[in-house]
C-alpha cells in the first residue's frame, strides 16, 4: 500500500494548496466506507475513493459557470469533473512509476464515481455518498455555499440526489439518518 500512501500525500497536499483543506475528511472518510462495504476490497479501490474528486483542487472557470449555469447534478457539471479526476489521478500514477493495468482500472473508477456504473464503481459512489452525509452536509447548509450553488432549492435537489444514487440497500440504509436531518437542517437555514 506504499502506493495508496503518495496517493493520500498528493490529494491532501493538492486540497492544502488550493485551500480547501476542510474537504480532506471526507475522501479519508470515503477510504473507511468502501473498506467497510468491501472488507478486502484492492489498491485500486482504495486510491479512487482518496482521490476521487481531485478535480476539485484546479477547477476551472469554465466549470464553475457550468455549476452555477446547470446545477451540481447536470451531467455537463458531473461528466468533466469525472473525466478531469481521472486523468489527473492516472497521470499521478503514471509519474509514480504504477502498473498500466493499476492505473486503467482507478482511471475507470474515477471516471464514474458520480453515477456509477458497474459493481466497483457503484460501491465508490455508495462510499462518496455515505462521506457527503457524515462529513459535508454542515459546509453545503452554510449560507456560503447555498448561495455559491444557486440557493436552497439546487441544495435540496443536491442533496436529494446524493441520497437518491445510492445503489446498495446496506449504503442507503447507512445514510439515511443523515439524509433526513440534513432535510430538515436545511429547512431551517
Amino acid at each position: 500500500m506504499d502506493l495508496f500512501n503518495k496517493v493520500e500525500k498528493f490529494v491532501k497536499d493538492s486540497f492544502r494548496d488550493a485551500g480547501k483543506s476542510h474537504q480532506i475528511k471526507h475522501f479519508e472518510r470515503t477510504v473507511y466506507w468502501v473498506k467497510r462495504l468491501a472488507p478486502g476490497a484492492d489498491e485500486a479501490l482504495m486510491i479512487s475513493a482518496m482521490a476521487h474528486d481531485i478535480e476539485r483542487t484546479c477547477r476551472i472557470k469554465e466549470q464553475h459557470k457550468k455549476k452555477i449555469e446547470f446545477g451540481l447534478t447536470h451531467k455537463d457539471f458531473l461528466r468533466p469533473h469525472e473525466e478531469k479526476g481521472a486523468e489527473i489521478i492516472a497521470d499521478f500514477l503514471k509519474k509514480e512509476g504504477a502498473d498500466q493495468t493499476l492505473i486503467d482500472r482507478v482511471k475507470m473508477l474515477v471516471s464514474r464515481h458520480e453515477k456509477g456504473g458497474n459493481k466497483d464503481q457503484n460501491l465508490l459512489k455508495d462510499a462518496d455518498s455515505i462521506s457527503f452525509f457524515e462529513n459535508n452536509i454542515p459546509y453545503f447548509l452554510s449560507l456560503e455555499k447555498i448561495a455559491d450553488v444557486g440557493g436552497k432549492e439546487r441544495t435540496k435537489a443536491k442533496i436529494d440526489w446524493m441520497y437518491d444514487r445510492i445503489t446498495s440497500e446496506g449504503a442507503r440504509k447507512i445514510a439515511k439518518p443523515w439524509y433526513e436531518k440534513a432535510i430538515i437542517d436545511l429547512a431551517k437555514v
